[in-house]
């Protein structure tokens, strides 16, 4: 049986977050998603449109106390699940502060 590979604690965290591709000729187009898990590192998330691997989006993401981070998500894992794809994410450029919020959430969540 293989250990826990991640380096990073995993919450789930009912929430909403809407992206948009950054590119060229990316468009303005908005999806939401929902998210499954997140650490101070990533998310993992669903949703119903196809993203592509190693691409990076623009998001916006509602945490717990309403407050919105914004940040960059570069797309790593992408599993496809009856009718709705599973992608994983890592936070690109991601300021300590914000990813601190996410700790604090997690040290808060434990302790419930």
């Amino acid at each position: 049986m293989e250990g826990e590979r991640r380096k990073n604690k995993r919450s789930s965290l009912s929430s909403k977050l809407v992206i948009k591709k950054l590119d060229e000729g990316g468009s303005d187009r908005q999806v939401s998603i929902d998210i499954v898990d997140v650490s101070k590192t990533g998310i993992g998330f669903t949703c119903t449109e196809p993203l592509q691997i190693g691409e990076v989006y623009e998001s916006y993401l509602t945490i717990w106390t309403k407050e919105v981070i914004h940040a960059f998500l570069q797309i790593v894992r992408i599993e496809l699940q009856t009718d709705i794809f599973s992608y994983g994410a890592i936070f690109i450029g991601m300021p300590e502060m914000d990813s601190a919020r996410i700790e604090v959430y997690q040290t808060i969540n434990e302790s419930e």
